[in-house]
């Protein structure tokens, strides 16, 4: 364990998050400008090549954003007016509002304290209460993965308990890329799984998104709703010899795809997406070395060896009776130049959901017991081990 009475590093300012762009990504944005074709062309066809490869999928459909990703993939899935599908309450409001995009509801569910995911047994009291539910959003949250297989004992995963009732999984995970789940890169795994590229996730392309898929039906519905519902994409419109207005709508989609520029970015963050996340890691050991002896603080349960988490953020929960509570931690952390976050409030607290489902904070002790502590610490490549250093010494001057 560190010794924690080494005279405190000189005050420094760590933003929360800070984008690394350090590789390819002017080279290839210039190709973008100078080739005069700036929206959905090559590069984001290449972009979606390669990111299928790295994440071991049939089929990537790049979008411009995670929501638009969610929302195509329920589409896809066939969600009606109506239909139930399931939302851990510790997660951003994209995943729950793209169900009521459909005029579906979503059932909210507790997550794990510790992890904030939902686990099969959450699932499977779920389905006892809403045994017509049609799907289940696995949100992989902080960019650890969820249960999806069984764990060492045998007990049932996620995929198991849905594929039993008949539930389609789609996987939110806008937090976790490059994560592993079962020897396998997150991305394959469900029926559908959602990535987000927005300026502060584990790679960017300042804003975007990713659907994949193995189903070739799926990746076919997106693929047309993603652009209006036209039968033939921009960049085959006017690159073949038939005439570029001549097509057809065959279903009134939406307006979903990435522009060129944006995946030019992409492809120059995919190349060190493998450095950056090693990088992510490194903060992560860190802050769980340093800090595991602070006894008012929980850190993240992490139930995956740590290269198999993205590490998109870092979380922890301050206990009840901490010498300062969370707001006043936060703040006095800020006045020293650390930038922090709170990743969530959850969902049963948004007057939305709150008034329209008539939720009871009740309902979802662990969420609430993560909620009354919870803040994230700065996680991305550019820190330096002073930096994390400073992080910590200032976290056991303010609670020790």
């Amino acid at each position: 364990m560190p010794d924690r009475t080494i005279v405190s590093i000189q005050p420094r300012e760590i933003k929360f998050s800070r984008v690394s762009c350090d590789g390819n990504e002017l080279a290839y944005v210039r190709e973008v400008l100078e080739s005069g074709w700036l929206t959905s062309a090559g590069k984001t066809q290449l972009f979606e090549q390669k990111f299928a490869e790295a994440v071991q999928a049939r089929y990537a459909c790049a979008v411009n954003s995670c929501t638009s990703a969610l929302h195509l993939g329920l589409e896809a899935l066939g969600v009606q007016p109506g239909d139930k599908v399931f939302v851990p309450t510790m997660t951003f409001t994209a995943t729950a509002e793209v169900v009521r995009y459909l005029g579906a509801h979503p059932v909210l569910l507790d997550v794990e304290y510790g992890s904030s995911l939902v686990t099969p047994e959450i699932v499977r009291q779920a389905v006892a209460r809403h045994p017509d539910a049609k799907v289940l959003i696995a949100v992989h949250f902080a960019g650890q993965p969820a249960q999806l297989y069984p764990d060492v004992q045998g007990g049932e995963g996620l995929i198991g308990v849905c594929r039993r009732h008949g539930i389609k999984i789609l996987e939110d995970a806008a937090h976790a890329f490059p994560a592993q789940c079962g020897g396998r890169m997150v991305g394959g795994h469900g029926d559908v799984t959602c990535f987000s590229f927005y300026a502060n996730k584990t790679i960017t392309t300042g804003e975007g998104g990713m659907l994949t898929t193995d189903d070739a039906a799926i990746a076919a519905r997106v693929r047309l709703m993603r652009l209006h519902g036209i039968d033939r994409d921009v960049w085959t419109r006017f690159t073949a010899p038939k005439a570029s207005w001549e097509y057809d709508v065959v279903a009134p989609g939406f307006k979903y795809n990435m522009p060129d520029v944006n995946a030019a970015i992409g492809l120059a963050q995919l190349e060190r997406a493998a450095a950056m996340h090693e990088q992510r890691r490194r903060c992560a050991e860190f802050y769980c070395e340093h800090l595991a002896e602070l006894g008012c603080l929980d850190l993240p349960l992490v139930r995956v060896p740590y290269k198999d988490h993205a590490w998109y953020a870092y979380t922890a929960v301050l206990r009840p009776g901490a010498k300062l509570g969370r707001d006043r931690l936060v703040t006095e952390l800020a006045t020293r130049g650390i930038g922090t976050s709170v990743l969530y409030k959850p969902l049963h607290r948004m007057t939305y959901y709150r008034t329209v489902y008539h939720l009871d904070p009740g309902d979802f002790p662990e969420a609430e017991q993560i909620w009354q502590g919870c803040f994230a610490l700065p996680i991305y490549p550019s820190l330096t081990d002073d930096d994390l250093e400073y992080v910590c010494q200032n976290l056991w001057e303010l609670l020790s």
